[in-house]
């Protein structure tokens, strides 16, 4: 696995019980997934010859980040490496140009898109759409990071400057609901959805997952068929997340992730199979296992670091003390607004879940 972060280190769990030697790419021993265990090649995922070292004897190479450049995975693909996702299929998650231009072709509901240059183009989308505007990097940036609100023309000329892909720009939405939809897909063929999640977002950063996502059946039927739509594409495999707002009552698709999730995390306990257990399942062409929660609703909301920098493994033991939480720490350096764990609550209903995962989540950081 092309990295070492938590989904490495979670992906390293799920291998271990099915007897699978998961060997991952760490930039230094101190990563997440190493420190949990997992065999390493200490390297670059920028590196070719480092990824070559990382497939050597590999019956498969997977991911759990998009940072690799596409151009390097086209090298190495071309070599014979057994990538999964295959290459053009994972610039759907490392291209939002690429992937709005694909699925607008497709037929798929997509926000107004437009790429600018220059000044004018910026000016010319704003007249159209209006101020404020939404600025992405093309390629890059995760959990909010290469994404900006844009108030004006001199705060978007300032942004253009610092990006020499240009900047893909969309109208700000009027966003009732953010959500998404968890597929896995086999090579052998095979495809399920997970029930939709609602995701929360506070300081442009997922912290809180809720299932299944409080909406009508018909949204929601809606929501994971057009999941299986987008991701039937040739060389998805896998885990791949869809992440889609819901504007005045329709699904407008967002992003998508060809890897293990944020937004499936509470499949660890609340699904029957967890996503990184598909995410193996698919890659090596296994049959899939199925996907309908353990309980009526769950809710997990992630550990973020505390504004002293403080480590919430200093108050495990409360949060442990709440009835049913179910707690994930990462083994990661702590650091203000850094995802250091998650915990996961299941319940008969959505809110005593939310309430008791918060409570536990406010402990650990230090605010409970």
């Amino acid at each position: 696995m092309v990295g070492a972060g938590q989904l490495a280190r979670m992906t390293h769990r799920a291998a271990i019980d099915l007897g699978i030697e998961l060997v991952v790419l760490a930039s230094s021993p101190g990563d997440s997934a190493v420190q949990a265990g997992a065999r390493a090649v200490i390297g670059s995922a920028d590196s070719a010859a480092d990824l070559r070292a990382l497939a050597e004897g590999a019956d498969v190479v997977t991911f759990d980040h998009e940072q690799v450049p596409p151009e390097l995975l086209a090298e190495l693909a071309g070599e014979g490496l057994p990538l999964q996702p295959a290459p053009a299929a994972k610039l759907l998650a490392q291209d939002k140009l690429y992937a709005r231009r694909e699925l607008s072709a497709r037929g798929f509901p997509v926000p107004p898109f437009a790429l600018a240059n220059g000044e004018n183009e910026i000016s010319a989308f704003a007249a159209e759409h209006g101020w404020p505007i939404v600025a992405k990097a093309p390629r890059g940036g995760y959990d909010g990071r290469g994404v900006s609100v844009v108030e004006g023309p001199e705060e978007a000329a300032a942004l253009l400057a610092e990006s020499p892909d240009g900047l893909l720009l969309e109208p700000l939405l009027p966003i009732e609901r953010e959500l998404a939809v968890v597929v896995a897909r086999s090579t052998n063929g095979e495809a399920r959805a997970y029930p939709v999640a609602e995701t929360v977002q506070r300081d442009a950063m997922c912290r809180e997952i809720l299932v299944p996502a409080p909406v009508d059946a018909a949204i929601a039927e809606e929501a994971r068929e057009l999941a299986l739509a987008i991701t039937d594409v040739p060389g998805a495999s896998g885990i791949i997340a869809l992440e889609l707002f819901l504007v005045d009552g329709r699904l407008v698709v967002n992003e998508l992730a060809l890897r293990p999730h944020n937004s499936g995390h509470f499949t660890i306990e609340g699904a029957e199979t967890s996503q990184f257990e598909q995410h193996l399942r698919g890659v090596l062409g296994w049959p899939l296992g199925v996907t309908e929660l353990t309980a009526p609703a769950v809710a997990m909301v992630n550990v973020v670091g505390p504004a002293d920098g403080s480590d919430p493994r200093e108050r495990l033991p409360r949060a442990l003390a709440e009835p049913g939480v179910h707690v994930h720490l990462y083994d990661k350096a702590p650091a203000p607004g850094r995802k250091l764990g998650h915990v996961t609550v299941r319940a008969d209903d959505l809110d005593s879940a939310v309430a008791a995962a918060r409570r536990a989540a406010a402990i650990l950081e230090g605010e409970g």
